[in-house]
């Protein structure tokens, strides 16, 4: 396995604590994976704008899309950029600001028993390689960490929030990710 997580904080990967997050209710199990896209300012990739965003340090004057979210307290506990480079912001034991007003299996309020990991790219794009085999990689290491987690538990923003968010959107294959998954979990050949 690639990655292990040890005290809420994923092996081997660039960590940037956010702010943004807090306990998680005493009597909450983790057992949902909430998939996201993300790009700021939307439709570009790259920077620093992402990292900033979940700090609460973006410079609204960046960009005019900046001053709509600018004061907005956002986080997830991961995101995957487009060469696939894993960053951790919030650790699995606390609750990321990821999810919203958002349901699932008629439970409310999923960034109490969910993690989160958005992926570099817009809900209307394709993904990367390197996202799918990186994303692959780190459910891995979260369903290991996490067993409730099963591929009846992943889901994307899309889901649990209809209606309002839109991600990660029809460019992202959940046939492929789940394919990578099984390989890395050695369920399946690669090929």
């Amino acid at each position: 396995m690639k990655y292990q997580v040890q005290s809420g904080w994923l092996s081997g990967v660039r960590r940037v604590p956010s702010p943004h997050c807090n306990s998680r209710p005493d009597d909450a199990e983790v057992d949902l994976l909430v998939i996201h896209s993300i790009s700021l300012p939307p439709g570009q990739y790259g920077g620093s704008y992402i990292d900033e965003f979940f700090l609460g340090h973006l410079d609204i004057d960046a960009h005019p899309y900046f001053s709509e979210i600018g004061t907005l307290q956002v986080s997830a506990h991961f995101l995957i950029d487009r060469n696939g480079r894993v960053t951790q912001y919030v650790p699995l034991t606390e609750r990321a600001w990821h999810a919203g007003q958002s349901t699932f299996c008629g439970r409310e309020n999923c960034n109490d028993f969910s993690i989160g990991i958005e992926l570099e790219g817009l809900d209307t794009d394709t993904f990367t390689p390197a996202q799918y085999q990186s994303l692959a990689e780190v459910t891995q290491a979260i369903m290991a960490a996490y067993p409730a987690i099963d591929r009846s538990r992943i889901t994307g923003h899309s889901d649990i929030a209809p209606g309002r968010k839109l991600d990660p959107g029809p460019g992202f294959d959940w046939d492929l990710y789940f394919r990578r998954l099984q390989q890395v979990q050695g369920d399946e050949p690669a090929g």
